[in-house]
């Protein structure tokens, strides 16, 4: 499985929503970069990704995006290929 990597805030809804998809999915660990807490890992996900905003999700080396964003590629059947992929 890959490795999934996700920048979130504390109290943030959609960062926990993200969280919860990704494990009824069968992902047992998330790498999960505060950005709240590491202004440094803020400016770098903005480097990185072009938003400001979180979740900011990673399934591997491919950037997924948001919650919104996670959700549709689940609806489409594109979420568990992602990360099952070798």
């Amino acid at each position: 499985m890959q490795v999934v990597k996700i920048y979130t805030t504390a109290v943030c809804p959609y960062c926990v929503r993200a969280k919860q998809i990704l494990k009824a999915k069968g992902v047992a660990q998330i790498e999960e970069i505060r950005i709240d807490t590491d202004p440094e890992q803020r400016m770098k996900m903005m480097e990185i990704t072009g938003r400001r905003t979180v979740p900011q999700i990673f399934i591997g080396q491919t950037h997924v995006g948001g919650c919104d964003d996670l959700v549709a590629l689940d609806g489409q059947g594109g979420l568990l290929p992602l990360l099952n992929a070798a």
